[in-house]
């Protein structure tokens, strides 16, 4: 009889040979998942604060989900909506074009397989609907590994060192952190349309409102509209990468909600397919309908089984009962993290936006803080562009012991590595 154990030396001894190394090797070789645990080969069980990097915003096999799934499953597995269309796709665009972050109803979407994806989409949009090649992104900006994307990001090891040469007409200017505000970031933006892009050959900028792999650095509350009335001076389109913020992961459905600001498009992955790989493009119809018919799409983009799940999460994540869970959740953890920065000297800062938050520590810090929390049974990520941050990724729907046991095991960690 075959063993977990077993079968997790299988896997270890099947990633040596048959998997690329450049791959990261984790440690953990997971068996099961339910909720907001993770169970192990080693027989143990661990509470997840990664949920995938962010695809877990209702936890591990929500009920809902998974039988949507199963009903779908019955039904097809895939046709490819440009063979022929069918109701799941355009259900998820319906609810996309709903939950946007402005005012009237005529918003479009196209469904595409990964953020990464997505992110290159919604530049495509905008580059046709203005006639104009330029892209502009910011310090400390994570928007994918596609040619286009990793020339967006900004971190070259382990995302780009090796990978060049990049995307032409990709510019980068400072974004608001520590001490350099929003003012200063606009007026860099300004330097930067007259020492090097002429702001007429811009289609767009895109920016996190909450930096996910930068190290979890919301944008001050003044900075996005700022950023989007600049943009309207000069016919900039504004694209607001939500894949790692979005979907509930802040508390509404989209970051840039707690803002006030309407993007012209907005890019959507990770949880948004449950576990399942989806993202999306969202915008104004006039914007998503000025590529040419065949511009966009995709064979696998919008796969009918990934889009029976979005429904349901989509749905959920709009609930009042999630909204008032997430913000508690926010609370209780900002509560607990600055509970820690008090007592442990060698906490540099807490920060992020609800319920999306970080702790940073000196970066040699990092590495023996989440291996001593995976010794107490938490799953931990780290991020920032020194990988100074541990970043916090709970199930929303994390239930209040299960979050109190981690926390405890994250300020224990923390107190271990700092000693």
């Amino acid at each position: 009889m075959t063993t977990s154990v077993d079968a997790g030396r299988d896997v270890r001894a099947g990633r040596e040979r048959y998997v690329s190394a450049a791959v990261t090797a984790p440690p953990l070789v997971v068996v099961g998942a339910e909720g907001a645990r993770i169970d192990a080969d080693d027989g143990r069980s661990y509470i997840d604060f990664a949920g995938g990097i962010g695809c877990q915003n209702l936890g591990h096999g929500p009920s809902e989900v998974v039988r949507a799934i199963h009903e779908q499953v019955d039904r097809y597995l895939h046709q490819c909506f440009m063979v022929g269309a069918y109701e799941p796709y355009v259900e998820v665009c319906r609810r996309l074009a709903e939950l946007y972050p402005g005012p009237g109803t005529g918003y479009k979407s196209v469904l595409v397989n990964s953020g990464a994806e997505a992110v290159e989409n919604a530049v495509k949009v905008a580059r046709a609907a203005t006639g104009r090649p330029a892209v502009v992104a910011f310090d400390r900006a994570f928007h994918g590994r596609t040619l286009l994307t990793m020339s967006l990001t900004s971190k070259v090891v382990p995302y780009k060192r090796g990978f060049g040469p990049f995307a032409p007409e990709v510019h980068r200017a400072p974004a608001p952190h520590r001490g350099f505000g929003s003012a200063e970031a606009i007026a860099a933006l300004e330097h930067l349309f007259k020492a090097d892009v002429d702001p007429q050959g811009v289609a767009c900028v895109v920016l996190e409102p909450v930096q996910g792999e930068g190290g979890f650095i919301a944008m001050p509350p003044d900075f996005p509209k700022a950023l989007k009335e600049l943009c309207d001076r000069h016919g900039i389109l504004y694209v607001d990468d939500e894949v790692q913020a979005g979907v509930g992961r802040t508390g509404p459905v989209w970051a840039i909600e707690h803002y006030g600001v309407t993007p012209d498009l907005l890019v959507s992955g990770k949880s948004l397919g449950g576990g399942l790989p989806l993202a999306a493009v969202t915008g104004r119809a006039e914007l998503m309908d000025a590529v040419h018919v065949g511009g966009l799409g995709g064979t696998f983009g919008g796969n009918p089984v990934s889009c029976a799940a979005a429904a349901v999460v989509l749905d959920t994540v709009a609930s009042p009962e999630f909204l008032r869970r997430a913000e508690a959740l926010g609370r209780t953890i900002r509560e607990r993290l600055d509970a820690i920065a008090a007592a442990v000297p060698a906490v540099v800062e807490v920060r992020g936006l609800g319920p999306m938050l970080a702790i940073e520590l000196p970066p040699d810090r990092v590495p023996p803080t989440i291996a001593a929390a995976r010794e107490r049974g938490l799953l931990l990520l780290s991020c920032g562009l020194y990988g100074e941050a541990i970043r916090l990724l709970p199930p929303v729907t994390i239930g209040d012991e299960e979050l109190a046991r981690g926390l405890e095991a994250l300020e224990a960690a923390v107190r271990e590595a700092a000693a």
